[in-house]
């Protein structure tokens, strides 16, 4: 949106179970509500279910934006180096919350980047009107 370069570490083939925060949500309203054993004062994960790379998060998140922004449609990421620790792949088990508390992810990736862009670009349009 400042049109800075979207810089990604290492090859972009690194991958995350992103999670959008209406998810994180319904999960916790689901935890609210809840009774009977195996609830209370358990630790549930909280995710999507399925690994994106950060390569396909970047394709997600340029093409919301080049509806907006039709430049950014070229846009490539800036790749570096990869961080020392980093885990190269990510996966949430969300069985546990499924099963206990029917949790059913009501947002894919694909759905929260587009509602989560929608936001940032009309938050970003008031800003500048208000400057």
């Amino acid at each position: 949106l400042e049109g800075r370069p979207c810089q990604i570490h290492g090859d972009g083939e690194s991958s995350r179970d992103f999670c959008y925060i209406d998810n994180v949500l319904q999960a916790n309203l689901l935890a609210a509500v809840a009774e009977g054993d195996g609830v209370t004062g358990e630790v549930f994960n909280v995710a999507v279910g399925e690994r994106t790379t950060l390569n396909d998060l970047f394709r997600l998140l340029r093409d919301g934006l080049a509806e907006v922004e039709p430049e950014l449609a070229g846009a490539q990421p800036e790749y570096g180096e990869f961080r020392p620790g980093d885990v190269r792949h990510s996966q949430a088990d969300i069985t546990k919350i499924s099963t206990r508390l029917g949790y059913r992810p009501s947002h894919a990736l694909a759905e929260g980047v587009r509602e989560a862009l929608a936001w940032y670009v009309q938050a970003q349009r008031a800003q500048s009107i208000a400057a």
